[in-house]
């Protein structure tokens, strides 16, 4: 699967917003964007002014970004939202929470993202007893997320868990740290998901 193996850190300055890329590290005095809050490049510091068009391609790489997907995966996700009923840009930002690895992060079982997917992909989870390797696996309302328990020594998943009081798990999961599962109380909706996004700019995007 095509993934993204660059600089994330160049991501965040790029986007002008800190999007939390690499977990611990964006939490102290290391993080790139603290250190320099501009974009990359040689004109990275000079004036920039964005058109219509440029607003919006901004916001859909941030959104992009924050959730690790490409291109591709992003747009077929957009196609599904717009067929579901309902608002388009809500329902577009719901399936992105509902990704497997997007609710093993949120759920304190990683640090990032990035690294939930990672451990998706070893099969460290498993969804209602059954094990998934499958990051965009999409959650449902009632489903319990828990890691195997051959799984559970794993120092990543444990340091994790003891470091998630920096981040507010959701009030549409429901966590047990000491039996290493998740369940999701309901499906979350736009109030639930705080990050600074506006997906109608994505939706004007793709409109178009």
């Amino acid at each position: 699967m095509a993934r993204y193996n660059g600089s994330v850190c160049r991501l965040c300055r790029r986007e002008n917003q800190k999007l939390f890329l690499k977990g611990d590290r964006c939490y102290t005095e290391k993080c790139s964007f603290e250190r320099r809050g501009y974009p990359p490049g040689q004109h990275g510091q000079g004036r920039i002014k964005f058109s219509e068009y440029g607003l919006q391609l901004r916001e859909k790489q941030k959104i992009k970004r924050i959730y690790g997907l490409l291109e591709k995966q992003f747009r077929q996700l957009f196609e599904k939202a717009d067929r579901t009923k309902g608002i388009t840009g809500s329902n577009l930002l719901s399936m992105l929470e509902r990704r497997l690895d997007n609710v093993a992060y949120r759920s304190g079982f990683a640090n990032s993202r990035a690294e939930a997917r990672q451990l998706v992909r070893h099969g460290h989870f498993a969804v209602n007893g059954k094990r998934v390797d499958i990051p965009s696996f999409m959650i449902g309302k009632g489903d319990v997320v828990e890691v195997r328990e051959g799984s559970r020594p794993v120092a990543r998943i444990g340091g994790a868990l003891e470091a998630v009081k920096r981040r507010e798990i959701p009030q549409w999961l429901e966590l047990d740290a000491t039996t290493f599962k998740a369940r999701i109380r309901d499906l979350p909706v736009r109030d639930d998901i705080t990050a600074p996004m506006e997906e109608r700019l994505v939706v004007e995007l793709y409109s178009k």
